[in-house]
């Protein structure tokens, strides 16, 4: 399969990311794989994580995986306390996300998938296209019980260190969802095999994404 490649910047500066989550472990679960990845190649990054909605233990959970997946890399970490489920109804969202264009230019915006159906997800995603319009948006996906799944045509091919390694941090931090009957290291394993399977990943690993546009840079003529 043809590759796009996330390669150094040729100004040398960081590659900059908006890593963009509903709520505590939906960016890990989402795209885990492909940060793990990014941030071993040795790529120059800074990462701009942001998460919504996290309370009480939940704060602490998103803050402390948030530095585990970012280990070593630049990192501004921001978490919201907006109330879940709500999204839809709660003006605040948009402004807190908004403002986010006037701190940070992205070459990249990693977040949830338009056709997800948990609502707050849904409208994450309709933000993050409003807010960073100029922008290369790649749409990860959150298995879940309401069977949402599409068909993502954007893959970053995995090792199997960094599935297993991302089951391990997703396990290890948020143990306020270990009693949830998905949130299982085989069920995070089987999605990324799945993946892996559909764009030939030589490990047989992938992660998905939803690149709805993309802008091909070609060489000068």
């Amino acid at each position: 399969m043809l590759e796009l490649s996330f390669a150094p910047k040729a100004d040398g500066s960081p590659l900059s990311l908006v890593v963009l989550g509903a709520h505590a472990d939906d960016a890990e679960i989402g795209c885990g794989g492909t940060i793990l990845r990014l941030v071993e190649s040795g790529v120059p990054l800074h990462v701009t994580w942001v998460v919504l909605s996290a309370r009480g233990a939940r704060e602490a959970e998103a803050r402390a995986s948030a530095e585990a997946f970012l280990a070593g890399t630049s990192a501004d970490v921001r978490i919201g306390s907006f109330r879940d489920a709500f999204f839809p109804h709660d003006p605040g969202v948009k402004e807190f996300v908004e403002a986010l264009k006037h701190e940070v230019a992205p070459d990249v915006v990693l977040t949830h998938t338009r056709n997800d159906l948990h609502q707050d997800h849904r409208v994450v995603c309709e933000l993050a296209w409003n807010t960073f319009r100029d922008h290369l948006v790649l749409e990860y996906e959150i298995p879940k019980y309401d069977g949402d799944l599409g068909s993502p045509n954007a893959f970053v091919p995995l090792e199997r260190r960094h599935v297993e390694r991302k089951a391990e941090l997703l396990l290890a931090h948020f143990a306020t969802q270990r009693d949830k009957h998905w949130f299982t290291s085989d069920v995070f394993a089987a999605l990324a095999r799945l993946r892996g399977l559909e764009c030939r990943s030589p490990s047989g690993f992938a992660e998905a994404f939803h690149a709805r546009k993309l802008s091909l840079g070609l060489p000068a003529s």
